[in-house]
């Protein structure tokens, strides 16, 4: 199903009395529209029942799921934060001994991002055009993934500085894997998706489609938009290959915020923030997003024809989740203002500072 709107009723609970908050935060919804995107879904939720069930790729929130499945193994003693990847990954890394399952949850490890790599960063409209008719379909496997990030030198000595990395959570998946003696994708079914009930979240394996009712991506070509939602999700794995709805990302993040999902020594840890350069706010796959009526946790996901934001406050009891796609170049600046901007509104509406 093809989303062209957004579904501005799933924000009303977060007004006070309902009415002026909902102004505020349609007219910002329509700005995001006007600015060039092809279609945003909104909801927010104070403990109401969710009604958004348009799936989409979730991309890099997808992150967060991985990072709770670390942590419980951390919990469980099977593995700890700050053993070295070789331990687990014998010879996968050529730093492997130096670098720790710490540094890869919070980017802080130096290991070079592999969908920085020419192979994958389809740059300019040749490259694209190979995407579109083939390398969109290929499959990957998580070793191949990282030998390519290990042809290029580090950013930086582990733990000297911050670079957002998707290598490290494809690394992630792989010592899970090790781990339990399971798929990433199983794990967070096990222990994440199925617990919750999240009946419309998947964690795909190499399966293009997007199963059920859901939005579609689109992007920008000189002879017209052009359908970009299927693709092989092997490109991003545990760094960003997740399915879900606006409703499933609102129980994730309440559930993990408030308490269900880790433990209170887990969840402050994933809250522990690197206090390095751009990743100052960046905790154990959760990010720091300050507003004008507090800190709320969470992460973006960005994926092919997909852009979105979960958040939650501490308490468990308030989420924010909006999904667009950013279908006009020309208009994202625009559109990334009106967003940052709607996702503050949404989040402080009925609230005092």
């Amino acid at each position: 199903m093809e989303l062209t709107g957004i579904h501005i009723p799933l924000i009303t609970p977060f007004a006070a009395d309902g009415s002026v908050a909902l102004d505020a935060l349609e007219k910002l919804a329509h700005e995001v529209l006007d600015a060039g995107a092809a279609g945003l879904v909104a909801l927010g939720t104070t403990g109401e029942p969710a009604a958004a069930r348009d799936r989409f790729r979730i991309g890099s929130a997808t992150k967060t799921f991985v990072a709770t499945v670390v942590l419980q193994l951390v919990a469980e003693h099977r593995i700890a934060l700050d053993d070295p990847v070789g331990t687990h990954l014998p010879g996968v890394l050529r730093d492997g001994a130096h670098i720790s399952i710490r540094q890869l949850l919070n980017h802080t490890g130096g290991i070079y991002n592999y969908t920085s790599d020419p192979a994958f960063a389809y740059a300019d409209d040749a490259s694209f055009r190979t995407w579109l008719s083939t390398d969109r379909w290929k499959s990957r496997t998580m070793a191949e993934l990282v030998a390519v990030a290990e042809t290029h030198p580090a950013y930086f000595p582990p733990g000297q500085d911050w670079h957002y990395s998707n290598t490290d959570y494809i690394l992630l998946g792989m010592i899970i894997e090790k781990a339990t003696g399971r798929s990433w994708q199983q794990e967070v079914e096990r222990r994440i998706v199925r617990p919750l009930g999240l009946s419309d979240t998947t964690m795909p394996e190499n399966d293009p489609t997007v199963p059920g009712r859901h939005t579609r991506a689109y992007v920008s070509m000189p002879g017209g938009p052009v359908d970009i939602t299927l693709f092989n999700p092997t490109i991003a794995g545990p760094a960003g290959a997740g399915i879900s709805t606006t409703a499933d990302l609102a129980a994730f993040m309440s559930a993990l915020l408030g308490g269900r999902l880790l433990g209170p020594a887990e969840l402050a840890e994933m809250k522990h923030t690197t206090g390095l350069g751009r990743g100052a706010d960046y905790g154990l796959g959760l990010e720091r997003t300050p507003t004008p009526c507090g800190d709320f946790w969470g992460h973006r996901g960005d994926s092919l024809g997909y852009s979105s934001i979960m958040l939650g406050d501490d308490t468990g009891q308030r989420q924010v989740v909006l999904s667009r796609n950013p279908y006009d170049p020309a208009g994202l600046p625009a559109s990334e203002a009106a967003f940052t901007a709607l996702v503050t509104a949404a989040a402080c509406a009925g609230r005092t500072t």
